[in-house]
């Protein structure tokens, strides 16, 4: 088993409206791409940001570009105009997924 962090196999970008969070998630190589849709569930990004997200977390597959969207809901503790945490408007949590660690079957 060889661990490796999410970064070293897919790029990531956020965004947010209001209390929800989407991150994409695209594989660096095709051929990362079915390891990230067996090991990057809703659940694991759900459990990877147990202490930020209060509600559902759904994933969305966009196969011809080898990639995902996260949509967490309840994720900014209210949205920028209600939250007292650093980053209100989630721009840092494709950076804090990218930390996760999944198995690279080696």
């Amino acid at each position: 088993m060889a661990l490796k962090q999410l970064r070293e196999l897919a790029f990531g970008r956020s965004g947010d409206k209001g209390d929800v969070s989407n991150i994409s998630l695209f594989a660096r190589k095709p051929e990362y791409y079915p390891l990230l849709k067996e090991q990057v569930t809703a659940e694991r990004v759900k459990a990877h940001f147990a202490e930020l997200v209060s509600g559902k977390v759904e994933r969305y597959e966009v196969d011809s570009l080898e990639g995902m969207n996260f949509v967490l809901h309840g994720a900014l503790d209210g949205g920028a105009t209600q939250s007292s945490r650093l980053d209100t408007l989630g721009k840092s949590m494709a950076a804090a997924l990218l930390r996760m660690y999944v198995d690279d079957g080696r």
